[in-house]
């Protein structure tokens, strides 16, 4: 699972913590495709409306699968200065 989080956080699908209404899912499939947070929403529920019910699998399963920013943050390596061995400022 863990390596699912890190292939969507390195292709720019994560959850940003300041905007979400429910999961963040649509703002961080937004933010991915630089497009408006209502957008990506009005564009997600129109496309799963075409297979009625998938909305109940596919948001749930992007929820899981897409990491969450801050977690992204703590799991990102620091540089390190190769003089002391510890974080580069």
């Amino acid at each position: 699972m863990n390596d699912i989080q890190q292939s969507f956080a390195r292709q720019g699908l994560v959850r940003p913590r300041g905007s979400r209404l429910l999961g963040g899912v649509c703002a961080g499939i937004a933010r991915r495709f630089q497009m408006g947070e209502w957008t990506a929403r009005l564009l997600f529920v129109l496309i799963l409306m075409v297979v009625p019910g998938s909305q109940l699998l596919i948001y749930p399963v992007l929820w899981i699968l897409m990491p969450s920013e801050e977690r992204v943050a703590l799991v990102t390596p620091q540089p390190v200065h190769p003089a002391t061995g510890g974080p580069a400022v």
